[in-house]
């Protein structure tokens, strides 16, 4: 059956249905990664958004239900120029296509999405429309409903229900991190050396993974809970994490993280979580033109001047100029186009990056992250 992509400013791109049948309408944006298709659908980072895969060939080694990092699919749709009918992977558990169907995520196949690309990077992040109804080509009242479609309200949407506790014997698997600062610990530990609080703002499980890897017992907060009950439990340190949408709307969550930042609890944030955090503090975020969205970004590290390959997903940054010099400064920089990419707070035991270490994009590079956090609580104890 053929499908359509309609773009707010009138482009449209033809090709095939698979997966869900329905239609929808997202904000359109494209990830560079060469794999981790799976995870990149049950990234709640990227709910109320559609995804287009700039590789050319998507599925190719199935589904592996181990990988997910959340409990289900959130992007609204999954847009490439291939996706690959028949799996090739001694993990393989499922197809592309029928995952997607049963997650209710409508699929297109078949077009230029390279040329797709280069209009968002062109003209910047736009909404479009994924239908199965030619119809809808030449309808202007679609083209409005396109252009008036926002993404809000998706925090709410992606956290969880209630509090949830994990154990270190919960991990999912064991690793062997890349921790240059640091001495080396553990690879798998089974005891609890930590208690952590973690914010749901859309939390991918490897963060919860990586902690627990590392001895924690880790109690996941739904997002709008009270900085004050947080607090009442004690935790050695705070853990927020990342999330979608526009972070200046989230206003309740950034007023409770300001008074946990008074807390003196150690606390460390990713993506969203770094976001909010910038704006407890005083600085601003604005939209990017398309974002950073891909497995081989560059971060430099501002004290040493190492770089490291990096995850990204985020369409929003930390203006580096709004930043109170008197309490924050500059960690982490994007080696391509300069944009903050990690915040040091001077005068709490605080820091935050906009990439993901637990993402393996280096494959390990940044998850000597996770051993700072634990090393800063270490001292805060002393």
């Amino acid at each position: 059956m053929k499908a359509y992509l309609i773009l707010e400013d009138g482009t449209v791109f033809t090709g095939n249905s698979f997966g869900a049948r329905k239609e929808v309408i997202s904000e359109i944006v494209f990830n560079t990664s060469m794999t981790g298709y799976l995870e990149i659908l049950t990234d709640p980072s990227y709910a109320g958004q559609a995804v287009t895969m700039t590789y050319p060939l998507i599925g190719n080694y199935g589904i592996c239900y181990q990988d997910m990092e959340s409990r289900r699919a959130w992007p609204d749709g999954l847009i490439v120029r291939e996706a690959c009918p028949v799996a090739s992977n001694f993990r393989n558990e499922d197809g592309l296509t029928r995952f997607l169907t049963d997650q209710g995520v409508p699929g297109i196949s078949g077009i230029d999405t390279r040329a797709l690309t280069k209009i968002l990077r062109e003209k910047g992040t736009m909404n479009g429309m994924i239908t199965t109804d030619e119809a809808k080509i030449h309808d202007p009242s679609a083209l409005e409903k396109i252009k008036a479609y926002r993404v809000t309200g998706v925090v709410k949407r992606v956290t969880c229900d209630t509090k949830e506790v994990y154990t270190p014997d919960m991990s999912r698997r064991p690793d062997i991190g890349f921790k240059p600062e640091f001495e080396l610990r553990d690879s798998e530990v089974t005891e609890t050396r930590y208690h952590i609080a973690l914010m749901d703002f859309g939390a991918k499980k490897n963060i919860t993974d990586s902690l627990l890897r590392r001895g924690c017992e880790v109690t996941v907060y739904p997002a709008e809970t009270k900085a004050d009950e947080i607090i009442a439990s004690r935790p050695d340190g705070i853990m927020l994490s990342n999330g979608p949408g526009d972070p200046s709307e989230c206003t309740d969550i950034i007023a409770e993280l300001a008074k946990l930042y008074e807390s003196d609890i150690p606390i460390f944030g990713i993506c969203l979580g770094h976001q909010l955090m910038a704006l407890a503090e005083g600085a601003k975020t604005e939209k990017m033109k398309y974002g950073h969205r891909g497995a081989n970004h560059p971060v430099k590290d501002m004290a040493t001047g190492r770089v490291y390959i990096s995850t990204q997903n985020h369409g929003y940054m930390v203006k580096a100029d709004t930043l109170p010099k008197e309490k924050a400064k500059v960690a982490f920089t994007n080696v391509n186009d300069g944009t903050v990419e990690g915040i040091e707070y001077l005068d709490k035991n605080v820091f935050t990056v906009q990439f993901h270490p637990e993402a393996c994009g280096g494959p390990l590079d940044t998850g000597f992250l996770f051993d700072r956090f634990l090393n800063n609580i270490d001292k805060s104890r002393k």
